[in-house]
């Protein structure tokens, strides 16, 4: 954004930044200053500033908009429709967004990015794991307010109160010693985790939308010095805040937002030398969402209408396996020799107890069968990250339906598509 504002103002062209967050425009502005943005063709300032003085600003040629997600807000609407004849320029990394409404009603095309993949493959982004410990969970108290997430009333309800010691039990038996953010849903749910932690001798302390500006600006400044271990916060540290120290995040609420469960994902994922990230999920978000890194289909994301997150993957066919050991969620092609990548310990199939009496992965009899047939049969472990692009025979073709549970006709259809069959 730097750049095109430089060379935009370099022209004796006038650029216009808009963001909603104070922290992001301080950074930005110190940025466009680094970069030789010239000042006197800027402006730049927070959407709900802006907005309010839109009939006096000077008219932009270019204007950019960061966390554009946020772009069909009023707000932004009503300066954006002030300038008919600028350039705008709407920039996210999570451009799809919580209910029918999309970009595609204020963008006329999309221009993706490199992927999470491609990012962590050049050292721009830190490698992660995923773990999902067994949990309480119960999904189906869950209900949607009219912003399209769960309201804060059901996620408590959907919530078990052992949760709370839960959490700090599995990062201890996870990401010991590291630092974390814990993302949660209400102010009480965030001090009762502080609490546990504390408890256990393990530094946190907890930040929300209530606490002041001078109290949350000491909590970041002691955890990136690693004087605190845990962040607890609610509704912050999604977007806007440079915390480069962060080695671990534990989710201890669900959404219904793909772009929150990025944001949260994504905080960890700063890179350093021989660092892989930790990602703790107690809320089941990834049978939503899949993996953070999930290769999607950006420019459906951004078409209006009812879609499903998961219906943007573009390989939602990878099976993936949970270790009962380690609760690493790990693809079924990382399991080598029926031994688990991370702990080492074989996948192995427990008769399902309650979480309560032990630390196991409930497990149905068709998913027991299924990862059995995985770990020992080697065209199902070959197939199991591949897309049906990938697939170049009958054979490849057959096991990919067997382990989705498709109807036998596909896999010959699908070949005779690919001129497998001649018939």
């Amino acid at each position: 954004m730097a750049e095109i504002a430089r060379r935009t103002t370099k022209n004796n062209k006038r650029v216009m930044f808009l963001i909603h967050r104070k922290e992001v425009l301080d950074q930005a502005v110190k940025t466009f200053k680094n970069q030789n943005v010239n000042p006197d063709l800027l402006t730049a300032g927070m959407v709900q500033t802006l907005t309010r003085r839109v009939d006096k600003l000077p008219i932009p040629n270019v204007i950019l908009v960061d966390e554009a997600h946020h772009a069909l807000a009023k707000s932004y609407q009503r300066i954006l429709n002030k300038f008919p004849k600028a350039i705008v320029l709407l920039f996210t990394a999570t451009p799809h967004r919580t209910g029918q409404a999309q970009l595609d009603q204020i963008a006329d095309d999309i221009i993706v990015g490199q992927s999470i993949h491609e990012l962590t493959d050049k050292g721009f982004l830190a490698p992660f794991r995923y773990f999902q410990p067994p949990n309480d969970f119960d999904s189906k108290l869950l209900k949607r307010s009219s912003t399209g997430d769960f309201t804060n009333e059901s996620m408590q309800q959907a919530m078990s109160t052992k949760i709370f010691g839960h959490i700090v039990k599995q990062y201890k038996r996870i990401a010991k010693g590291m630092q974390a953010v814990v993302y949660t849903y209400s102010i009480d749910s965030a001090i009762k985790i502080a609490a546990e932690f504390n408890s256990e001798g393990i530094s946190a302390v907890e930040v929300d939308g209530t606490t002041s500006k001078e109290k949350r600006a000491v909590a970041v400044k002691k955890f990136r010095k690693q004087k605190i271990k845990i962040l607890v916060n609610v509704n912050l540290f999604t977007e806007g805040v440079d915390l480069p120290n962060v080695d671990c995040v534990i989710m201890a609420r669900p959404t219904a937002s793909l772009a929150l469960y990025l944001q949260f994902s994504m905080r960890c994922l700063n890179p350093r030398p021989n660092k892989t990230a930790i990602i703790i999920d107690h809320t089941n978000n990834f049978k939503t969402f899949g993996y953070p890194d999930d290769d999607r289909d950006w420019k459906h994301a951004i078409k209006s209408g009812k879609q499903k997150s998961k219906s943007l993957l573009t390989d939602s066919g990878i099976s993936i396996v949970t270790c009962d050991y380690c609760f690493a969620v790990v693809k079924a092609s990382e399991v080598k020799d029926g031994k688990c990548p991370i702990c080492g310990k074989p996948i192995k199939v427990h008769e399902t107890k309650p979480v309560s009496d032990v630390d196991l992965v409930e497990a149905t009899k068709e998913r027991q069968r299924l990862i059995k047939e995985i770990v020992k049969n080697n065209l199902l472990k070959e197939v199991a990250n591949k897309t049906v692009s990938e697939l170049h025979s009958l054979k490849e073709l057959q096991a990919y339906a067997k382990l989705h549970g498709y109807k036998p006709g596909w896999a010959w259809y699908q070949a005779k598509r690919k001129g497998l069959i001649r018939k």
